[in-house]
């Protein structure tokens, strides 16, 4: 337009024989410029105006060819990474050095968005695809509306579940929820009526939390049809090698759903289980606050405060039961719930006719209160109860844990000799109980992730 401007005036100064003056404060220069000008303007005509720099490209600009490999390995081998972990994966692995800021002008070009864009950028992008498509052809129009989805990375809508316990949300959120330190809340939210089934503090996210979460639901309102979580390794767990089975895998939490019949869905998209991720948005502006006047400092106080605040959150915020629409199944037994809500290990017998769990010795005890013992190496299950119970299975015989003191309380020699007492009879859980070790090992063995092959 510059150019432009200055051929206009330089033109009808020549052709006029204007006034220099004029000219030179309406083109913000000086008068000696403008001789300069009407110099040019005679000898090469309008193509004087032209700059020398037009349609030559910086020496410090990209190449077309590096443009396009950083929009390719982007689409292809980086797809989904921030432009920031781009750049420096870009540095570390191709060798290509690039700033943020310039992946973020090229890969605009293409109308890629960094997946951390605010909305402002996104809205923008979207208008500029808008104006393209009123001139594209059919083909192109069906691209465009394609890049416009990507941009607004819709989510569709989902009507809420048919029947109360038809489908139980789960998921923990890491908060300054009371104190000084943060912890984790574990959620269980009904779809059907938005009414939060169970509540849990913990200091992590881990089975012991979910475990909590889901021994209040089977107490408090039976077997639901189906969780829907995302996808930690408490849930789902995808590596091919095999972890131990102690571990937060996917045999212990899935183990026990598998036995009461239970269904498990994950998903790694948050948005896809809104109803739980608006829940924490709720209670992280109003919970902290009940728990600071409520004066809870303790993990043991805020879950003891939980058991009466979500019946007055559920009174304020959820939708009115209909019991007749219920499909929780009738609640298990006490003692099915603790038995079935238990991590299950395996370990071997030492030569000490011994097992080693967690830093402590243990020896086998039948039902009637006398030790068995086992040859050095046999394998045995142990089955740790919700409760803390430690009991043992060995082939199709079960077995309470006696731990082993590393010193003796009393001495036979030097301490007053008492009446034998006939040892008292212990509890052993029946064999018909689902985590006898055969079952549990057919259940490993149908694992996906445990029997497919490794790529080579």
């Amino acid at each position: 337009m510059n150019e432009e401007r200055k051929y206009v005036v330089i033109k009808k100064l020549v052709e006029t024989n204007g006034n220099k003056k004029r000219a030179s404060i309406e083109l913000n220069c000086t008068v000696r410029h403008i001789n300069r000008l009407i110099v040019g303007y005679k000898r090469d005509g309008k193509a004087f105006f032209i700059h020398k720099n037009r349609g030559s490209k910086p020496s410090h600009a990209f190449s077309n060819d590096l443009k396009h490999t950083i929009v390719d390995l982007y689409l292809t081998k980086y797809w989904g990474t921030n432009f920031t972990h781009y750049s420096e994966l870009l540095a570390k692995h191709e060798n290509i050095i690039v700033s943020p800021s310039a992946i973020t002008v090229i890969l605009a070009e293409k109308f890629i968005l960094s997946p951390k864009a605010n909305r402002s950028t996104k809205k923008k992008f979207k208008e500029k695809l808008e104006l393209l498509k009123k001139d594209a052809s059919k083909k192109e129009t069906t691209k465009i509306e394609n890049q416009i989805i990507d941009i607004e990375d819709a989510h569709p809508r989902r009507p809420r579940c048919a029947y109360f316990g038809e489908m139980v949300q789960m998921d923990a959120s890491l908060h300054l929820w009371f104190g000084y330190e943060k912890t984790q809340l574990h959620i269980a939210i009904d779809d059907c009526t938005g009414s939060v089934l169970a509540a849990h503090f913990d200091t992590q996210e881990t089975l012991k939390g979910y475990y909590n979460i889901l021994y209040q639901i089977l107490n408090n309102h039976g077997i639901p049809y189906m969780f829907f979580t995302d996808r930690r390794t408490v849930f789902e767990y995808k590596q091919k090698k095999s972890p131990k089975t102690e571990e937060d895998t996917f045999t212990q939490f899935s183990y026990a759903c598998n036995q009461l019949g239970v269904e498990i869905k994950t998903s790694s998209i948050p948005e896809s289980k809104g109803r739980v991720e608006r829940l924490f948005q709720t209670l992280q502006s109003r919970l902290p606050i009940e728990l600071r006047l409520a004066g809870v400092t303790t993990i043991e106080e805020a879950n003891e405060f939980l058991n009466h605040y979500i019946k007055e959150f559920n009174s304020m915020f959820a939708l009115p039961i209909d019991y007749t629409d219920s499909v929780f199944e009738k609640q298990p037994e006490k003692e099915k719930i603790n038995l079935t809500l238990s991590i299950i290990t395996i370990r071997k017998i030492d030569k000490g006719h011994s097992i080693r769990f967690n830093k402590k010795y243990y020896r086998h005890v039948n039902s009637n209160g006398y030790p068995v013992y086992y040859a050095k190496g046999t394998s045995c299950t142990v089955i740790q109860a919700f409760d803390g119970q430690l009991f043992s299975c060995v082939g199709e015989s079960i077995y309470s844990l006696e731990e082993i003191p590393e010193q003796e309380l009393e001495s036979k020699n030097l301490d007053f000799a008492k009446t034998e007492v006939k040892p008292k009879a212990r509890y052993v859980p029946p064999m018909s109980h689902p985590w006898k070790q055969q079952s549990f090992e057919r259940f490993l063995k149908k694992q996906k992730h445990r029997t497919d092959k490794v790529a080579s």
